[in-house]
């Protein structure tokens, strides 16, 4: 069984940083990827950035050159350093995973391919 339990959020100011993590857990299949998403307020959920198992990474436009994911195959925990946090950032951001994608740099795989989601993580960004 899947599970994905994100950790990190929290409160920062515009301009500061924040690392997300998520622990990853029953993913057996020999291609996936894990992603973030984010949903504000009164917002669709957008995708922000995603990693596949064989590296490639996507990310959306708006958080190119500030965000950056990563993973700890080690630790089975995927990351998202956010930098140059802006009051737009503030989100719930979630983890999910999807079994069977590839990443097609630099674009995320469409959210109706993510199976598997964590419960979420608050971030709110003050001007």
């Amino acid at each position: 069984q899947v599970q994905l339990v994100e950790s990190g959020g929290g409160s920062a100011q515009s301009g500061g940083s924040l690392r997300l993590s998520c622990a990853v857990s029953g993913v057996t299949y020999s291609s996936y990827c894990l992603g973030w998403f984010r949903q504000a307020p009164g917002q669709e959920r957008e995708g922000v950035a995603a990693l596949g198992s064989d590296g490639t990474l996507g990310y959306a436009d708006f958080v190119k050159g500030r965000f950056t994911i990563s993973q700890d195959r080690d630790k089975n925990t995927i990351y998202l350093q956010m930098n140059s946090l802006k009051p737009e950032d503030t989100a719930m951001y979630y983890c999910a995973a999807a079994p069977w994608c590839t990443v097609l740099a630099p674009m995320i795989p469409p959210q109706y391919e993510y199976k598997y989601w964590g419960q979420g993580t608050q971030v709110t960004v003050s001007s």
